[in-house]
C-alpha cells in the first residue's frame, strides 16, 4: 500500500512562507517548530504555523506540486491558502 504524501505551506514568524513535502505531516511540523535541522530555512524563523496542506497518494506528484508552489509569488501562495482558486491563473500572468 502506498503512503500518502502531503505538500504543505508554513507561515514563518517573519511572515515568509515555507513549502515542503512529507509523508508524516504532524511529525514534520513538530520537527520544524523544535528546530530539528539548524541549517533549515525555518530554523531562525520559528515558530511556524501550518497554513495549507494537500494530500496525495503518489509521492512523485506531490514533489512536482511542491516544486511548482515553491516558484510561486507570495501573493499567489496566499490566494491558495485563502482558497481563492479562481485568482490563481491571473496571478501566474506577468504584467508588461
Amino acid at each position: 500500500m502506498a503512503k500518502n504524501a502531503y505538500v504543505y505551506i508554513l507561515r514563518c514568524s517573519d511572515g515568509s512562507f515555507y513549502t515542503g513535502v512529507t509523508s508524516n505531516l504532524l511529525k514534520r511540523i513538530t520537527e520544524h517548530n523544535e528546530g530539528r535541522y539548524p541549517d533549515s530555512y525555518t530554523f531562525s524563523r520559528r515558530p511556524v504555523e501550518l497554513v495549507y496542506y494537500d494530500k496525495f497518494t503518489d509521492f512523485r506528484i506531490a514533489i512536482e506540486k511542491e516544486k511548482q508552489i515553491k516558484k510561486w509569488s507570495k501573493t499567489k501562495k496566499q490566494a491558495l491558502i485563502d482558497g481563492e482558486y479562481a485568482k490563481l491563473p491571473n496571478l501566474s500572468k506577468k504584467t508588461f
